[in-house]
This record gives structure tokens, C-alpha cells and sequence, in this order.
């Protein structure tokens, strides 16, 4: 499921040619369905929570549309049931995504954790992921693995517990992570870069 789910969001944020570049990412896509999955919102206050001109947010509203996952009214945009079920699927790979304060762990001024779900295995070293949050705008990444009831972070520990117990101890009871789950905290100096890279670094696990 999450592969095909990554390759339907992915076309909808990709370029349409002919016409210029986007100003938007698979991110805003994401955050939109997210938004929109709370409460019909109007051109105007989406554009402010996503951070984007008015330009950008008359594609991705567009681009929604012709996906069929929103629909317009005079409350607002709001998501159509294949809207709702396509973000249903998100909420089965990410079912947690947080804001969570300045730990030992990560001292940043602003961090954001995805819990990703059954996908440990394709964490190597976490490289890749790190990579893919600072590329989006967060200044470090901290990817843990669930494994054995404990925390493990590829070249730190393999029992974060012992290292951080504070901050493991809010990581496990904020996120409550399973068997080869993942945990990805994005520290950045906004919020929404901060959530930006957590979901990059997520992303990157998707139909890996």
C-alpha cells in the first residue's frame, strides 16, 4: 500500500509540462490532506498554515481536485471520500506525528517525531533519512528504531534508554512505538521546517 501511495501522491506534486516549476513538494500535498482532514478550509487559510503564495496554493488545490480528493463549497475546500481514504492510508504509515519539547536528544528550538510504522528493516545506517530531513530544512535528524522493547539508534545505542532515559522515556509514552517500528525527530529553527523534515525523512521510507 505505501508504495502506491507514494507513486499517486508523488504525480500529483510532480511537474505538469508544459509551465513552470512548482513552488510546492510532496510535503504540501501531505500537509493539506492533513489539514483538510480536520475541517473544510478556505484558499486563503491554507495558503497561510502551508506557507505558500497564493499562486502555489491555486496548483495544489487544483492538482487536488483533479485527483478527486477535494472538493469546493462556500465553507471551503474540504476532502471527498477518496480524499479521506487516501488519508487514511497516511494514518496507517505515520498513525503519530507530534511536536515534542527540547530534549538531551535534540536540543533544537522546534522538533517534530513521525512514528513510522514496520519499517526498521529498511533503516541502514539512516544516512538516507537524515539526508532527506535537511534537504527539506530541518538542522538534524535523529532516526531510532524499535527493536527488542528498546530504542536503538544506528552508531549511538542500542538501548537509548540507558543513554537518554528522560527523552526515551517522553519518545515511548508520546509515541508508543511497536516491533520494527521507526521514530524520526527533525530539530529546526521553525516549526513547520521542523515537521517538514521529519515527513522528508519519513518519505524517504516509504516503498523503500
Amino acid at each position: 500500500m505505501s508504495a502506491s501511495l507514494k507513486k499517486f501522491i508523488q504525480e500529483i506534486a510532480g511537474k505538469k509540462a508544459p509551465g513552470p516549476s512548482t513552488s510546492f513538494t510532496v510535503f504540501h500535498i501531505f500537509y493539506a490532506l492533513e489539514l483538510l482532514s480536520q475541517k473544510p478550509l478556505g484558499r486563503n487559510t491554507l495558503a497561510k498554515k502551508l506557507n505558500v503564495g497564493d499562486g502555489a496554493v491555486r496548483t495544489i488545490i487544483s492538482r487536488l481536485r483533479s485527483a478527486k480528493l477535494i472538493e469546493a463549497s462556500k465553507e471551503g475546500c474540504s476532502l471527498t471520500k477518496k480524499g479521506l481514504e487516501t488519508w487514511h492510508q497516511f494514518e496507517q504509515v505515520f498513525p503519530k506525528r507530534i511536536e515534542i519539547p527540547a530534549s538531551e536528544l535534540s536540543r533544537s528550538e522546534f522538533n517534530f517525531a513521525f512514528l513510522v510504522k514496520n519499517s526498521g528493516n529498511k533503516v541502514k545506517p539512516g544516512i538516507d533519512q537524515r539526508d532527506a530531513a535537511i534537504i527539506a530544512g530541518a538542522k538534524k535528524a535523529i532516526i531510532a528504531v524499535f527493536k527488542d522493547s528498546h530504542l536503538r539508534i544506528e552508531s549511538v545505542s542500542d538501548c537509548i534508554e540507558k543513554l537518554y532515559p528522560k527523552a526515551a522515556a517522553q519518545i515511548l509514552k508520546e509515541l508508543a512505538p511497536e516491533d520494527n517500528d521507526v521514530i524520526i525527530i527533525a530539530g529546526a529553527d521553525t516549526a513547520l521546517r521542523a515537521k517538514r523534515g521529519a515527513f522528508a525523512a519519513s518519505w524517504s521510507l516509504l516503498g523503500a
